[in-house]
Parts: structure tokens; sequence; C-alpha cells
């Protein structure tokens, strides 16, 4: 069979978690309308009788900040630099712009480069010809395909072009598998996305989740870390109506994952300036 992985790398909000999950047939990585909402490499696998595809969706390219924004980037060009495949997504309904150029400066040439035009149903004819323009002047050997990810159109082609580029290879997850992230890992990510679609727009960046590493049967226990202590009282919000708000969320998203009922208790946590913190990003991963 033929194999191997594929990153799916571009700009923030580009649609690579919504292209992941569509190729998986499952949600594995949150989806919101806001920068930064993959923080992590999370992969996705795809099998069909003759290949086994690891996507590995990766955090949106973007210059750096903070400390944690490095630390996504890095991972971000780290799978483009060693993986056997790069899906470079571009959102087809933006111009071209310095952040491209950013991500161009700093691909691997020696790894193969698809290029997926996402969002063409939110585009226009015009556009879409000057981005092909520019990015066949740019990456002459580098084939595109337009595509929706959120309509799952042309995700048939995107893949056969993918497996013209992979050679024989082993089996690297069981058939059944389809992420290799754990329960822990969606749990702290459902409460997150969650919040991200509810709070205003200044607070979800500040927002991390870390959750109790050992169930206790049906309850579940998490934090929900904020840099200060004004983005704590928006999370609890009036008389705990936001957080209540938050928990209930997350919770049925949970059960139906699960197909039982559980017990979700939130809290919040100040966390000073986390996201230049060294210490507390290796806490969570990061370093």
């Amino acid at each position: 069979m033929k194999s191997g992985f594929v990153s799916l790398i571009g700009r923030p909000n580009v649609g690579k978690s919504t292209l992941i999950n569509a190729i998986v047939g499952k949600k594995i990585s949150i989806i919101s309308p806001k920068s930064q909402t993959t923080r992590d490499a999370i992969q996705g696998v795809y099998n069909d009788d003759d290949s086994q595809i690891v996507f590995v969706d990766t955090p949106g390219i973007h210059k750096p900040k903070t400390v944690l924004d490095k630390e996504m980037d890095k991972i971000a060009f780290y799978n483009a630099r060693t993986n056997d495949l790069t899906v470079l997504m571009i959102d087809a309904s933006r111009k071209f712009s310095d952040g491209d150029n950013y991500i161009l400066r700093s691909l691997n040439k020696e790894v193969p480069l698809i290029i997926a035009f996402n969002k063409i149903d939110e585009s226009n004819v015009l556009l879409i010809n000057e981005l092909k323009e520019k990015y066949k002047e740019l990456l002459p050997d580098s084939p595109i395909v337009e595509m929706s990810a959120l309509e799952g159109f042309n995700i048939d082609e995107l893949i056969k072009l993918i497996k013209t580029y992979l050679v024989e290879g082993p089996q690297y997850y069981d058939v059944k598998t389809i992420t290799n992230k754990d329960f822990k890992f969606y749990v702290e990510e459902t409460i997150r996305e969650v919040a991200l679609k509810l709070l205003k727009e200044e607070v979800p960046h500040s927002i991390a989740v870390i959750c109790d590493e050992h169930f206790e049967g049906k309850n579940i226990f998490a934090k929900i870390i904020v840099e200060k202590d004004s983005q704590k009282g928006i999370i609890i919000g009036k008389r705990g109506q936001m957080i209540k708000k938050i928990g209930i969320r997350a919770r049925k998203q949970i059960e139906e994952y699960l197909g039982y009922n559980i017990n979700l208790e939130l809290v919040v946590q100040v966390e000073k300036d986390w996201k230049n913190s060294n210490k507390f990003l290796s806490k969570i991963g990061y370093k």
C-alpha cells in the first residue's frame, strides 16, 4: 500500500481543521472563526483500499508576538520540513500578502508541495486567477487544486493528487484509528472551542484549558487558564452565567461523543502572561 505523512499548513483560518475533519469523517480538530484556534499538531488518519495517509493539522502560521506564537510556528514549520508531503492551504477569498510571503520564505524546498486554494465558494474568478498567477510564479513546480473543505468540493481530487506523491510504505495506524490524540485532549479542546465561540474577541487568545489527568468515573474536572483578573471576571460572567453556559455546551458535546452522561466541573485560574512563560508552556506540552 501507499502511505505517508502529509502536513497541512497555512495562515490562520484558511480551513485546515475543516479539511482534516472532512477527510477523517469525524471532528478531531476544533473550529472557530477566531485565529490561533489550532495550537498543536493533530494527526488525522485516512484509509482506503490501497493507501493510508496521515494528515497533520498544524497551527496557523503568523508572525509571532509571544513565546506561544513562536512555539506554534515551530510546530507548523517542523512538520512542513520533515513530513513526506506538504499541502499549503490558501484562502482563495483573500489577496496575496506579506503573511503569505512569510510562510513561503520558510518552506523546505526539498519536500514536495501541493497548493490547495480553499474557500473558492467565497471567492471570484478574477481573484482566483490573480492568485494562480502569483503562485505559479513563486512555486512553478507545485500543482494547484481548487476546493472547498466546508462544502466537500474537490477533496477527492486532492487525495488523488496526494497519492501520486506517496510511495509504498507501512501501515502506521490500525484502520480503526482516526487520530493520535487522546480523550483528555478532546475534552480540553472542546471546552476551549466553546469558549472561543462565546467570548469576546480579546479574551479567547488568552485561554488555555487543563483537564485533570485522572477521570473519576463520569466526573471531569478542568481549569480554564487566563492571563488577567479582568479576563477571569469575563469568563465567569455576571452571577456565574458565562462559565455556566460554557460548561453546559461543552458537556453536551462531550456526552454526544461518549454516548453517556457526565459531570463537568470548570474553574477559572489566572496565570499571569502565561503565553510568554517558558515554565507554564512546558507544563502544557509546548517546550
